[in-house]
């Protein structure tokens, strides 16, 4: 399979991940109008999510490596609250209907998208998801 299609189906997937956790989480919501609308900007902060991750989360890690090992991992909770947060503001820079109203909103909708993400790519087929 191409790498286009399995970019295509990350972005995907975290789109579905972003939707849930707007259902779900209060604090967390997405504007747009209409359903394409919606899922327009759903893709949109998508690309935005992977691109913090993949710039930002990688950094995070090796700088505060000590805090990593001295709290068992529990400082990776506080990073990923921080950087949805991060992506809400990105968000709303470029004008997108999608914002994250404080650090609980952003805490359990990190772990919402977590979860989703994982579930959603053990049902994806390796051959289509080459991660």
């Amino acid at each position: 399979m191409s790498n286009a299609l399995a970019l295509t189906i990350r972005v995907a997937v975290v789109a579905v991940a972003l939707w849930v956790a707007t259902a779900l989480v209060e604090g967390i919501e997405v504007g747009g109008g209409t359903t394409e609308g919606r899922i327009g900007t759903l893709i949109v902060v998508a690309i935005i999510f992977g691109l913090v991750n993949a710039v930002l989360k990688p950094l995070i890690k090796v700088v505060g490596c000590p805090l990593y090992v001295l709290t068992l991992g529990l400082v990776g909770l506080v990073v990923n609250a921080l950087l949805f947060m991060l992506v809400g503001w990105l968000s709303n820079s470029l004008g997108l209907p999608f914002t994250v109203d404080g650090f609980w909103s952003a805490f359990w909708g990190a772990i919402i998208v977590g979860i989703v993400g994982f579930v959603l790519h053990l049902l994806i087929p390796d051959r289509l998801d080459q991660r």
